[in-house]
């Protein structure tokens, strides 16, 4: 229980992936006619390999380069609706250039803007004609879950689930898992949302660690993340759920359950949690609605929470982001994904779901993080925050004590 436990509760943690824009610089500043000629030279070539990728094309990408030369069959199953490369800076000279790019792409039915993914291209030159030769993420970016193989799509009623190695039928269990995710999210946050999945499951925890740009261990026994951007407008494109296969194929129906439904509503409430949002309001929200119909008791949900109390060391203030993170202790970690849940209970107990749903929005549309939380709770809840840590201190004790 105690595994299984630990895998469930690291598993509510979100990544918001950020972007960074880069403007066109020449390579010969003393020649910047010859180094727009060539910038133009080298879009046209991207505008042409986007295209191929576009129309299913191979023979017309082929041309345009050698590099990743089985994309468009490990993109044969993902329901494109766009797909583009924007030149940001090229670097060297003479017939071999480096070029960084953003590769912009929408899938068709999800995602209303376009994702960005920071790439690197080296291209080379024979005579008039440039040709990709390599093309890679950038520096600290993600892998694209094709790059990784050949990709497996299974759509649902309200999620598109995305597989590499993985076989069709686990595919088809967690796109099961994820339309009852989006229903049961809707229930507790609101119509207000895309209602709508998009779920990755890389072959292994590698897989997700190159989907994330960082090192796998970092995620050994997390089940899920959710990337996305935070704050983002009804105009972003749609959060990614990325599942870690290996910490999440341990799970039984409920703990699977929890998870997805855990991670479905940082998908939802993405466009009202920012800087100003606690890790511990963020999560602990999350958690709340994953165990909303549960049924289950409190010190079944919260083993770690409970063991402190009844040892009489129950934590006295709400945790702080930096207990969060995955390189904690998995004991500490999990009190404090169990304190957040149990303030977000407590608020949708003693006050409504529809007080806990304002007092988060309201929080995320506080301009910084000082006093969001504060002015949330006055203008929310009617009470101050020491009046609120004091009802959440008793509220512990008496749920698991």
């Amino acid at each position: 229980m105690a595994g299984r436990r630990r895998a469930v509760r690291r598993a509510g943690c979100f990544v918001a992936l950020g972007v960074l824009l880069v403007g066109v610089s020449g390579c010969d500043a003393d020649d910047t006619g010859r180094t727009d000629s060539r910038s133009a030279a080298v879009q046209r070539v991207l505008d042409r390999r986007a295209a191929a990728v576009l129309d299913g094309d191979s023979a017309a990408y082929r041309a345009t380069g050698g590099a990743d030369p089985y994309l468009l069959l490990d993109l044969a199953a993902v329901p494109l609706d766009s797909w583009a490369y924007k030149l940001t800076s090229l670097d060297g000279s003479g017939s071999r250039v480096s070029a960084a790019a953003e590769l912009r792409y929408r899938v068709d039915g999800y995602d209303k803007a376009p994702v960005v993914a920071e790439r690197t291209l080296t291209l080379q030159r024979t005579g008039e004609r440039w040709r990709v030769v390599d093309d890679e993420p950038a520096e600290k970016s993600g892998q694209q879950l094709w790059e990784q193989g050949k990709v497996t799509a299974v759509k649902g009623a309200h999620s598109l689930v995305l597989g590499v190695g993985q076989q069709p039928s686990v595919l088809r269990s967690y796109a099961a898992l994820a339309d009852e995710a989006v229903p049961a999210v809707t229930a507790a946050r609101g119509d207000d949302w895309a209602r709508k999945v998009v779920v990755l499951v890389p072959k292994s925890l590698d897989g997700m660690g190159g989907l994330l740009g960082a090192p796998a261990s970092g995620y050994q026994g997390i089940a899920a993340v959710t990337t996305g951007e935070a704050g983002g407008s009804g105009t972003a494109p749609a959060d990614r759920v990325i599942i870690n296969p290996e910490a999440y194929g341990v799970l039984g129906a409920f703990g699977k359950q929890v998870v997805l439904t855990h991670e479905t509503a940082h998908v939802a409430t993405r466009a009202v949690t920012s800087a100003a949002t606690p890790l511990w309001l963020s999560e602990g929200y999350a958690d709340w609605t994953g165990y909303r119909t549960s049924g289950r008791a409190p010190g079944e949900a919260a083993p770690e929470l409970q063991r402190a109390v009844q040892e009489g060391t129950a934590p006295t203030t709400l945790p702080e982001d930096a207990d969060f993170g995955f390189d904690s202790d998995s004991s500490k970690l999990a009190r404090a994904y169990e304190s957040g849940w149990l303030a977000c209970r407590m608020i949708a107990d003693r006050w409504s779901e529809a007080k806990l749903n304002a007092f988060y929005t309201a929080v995320g549309g506080h301009k910084q993080r000082a006093g969001a939380v504060e002015d949330a709770l006055r203008s929310v809840l009617g009470i101050d925050e020491n009046d609120f840590v004091a009802r959440w201190r008793e509220y512990v004790r008496s749920e698991l004590g």
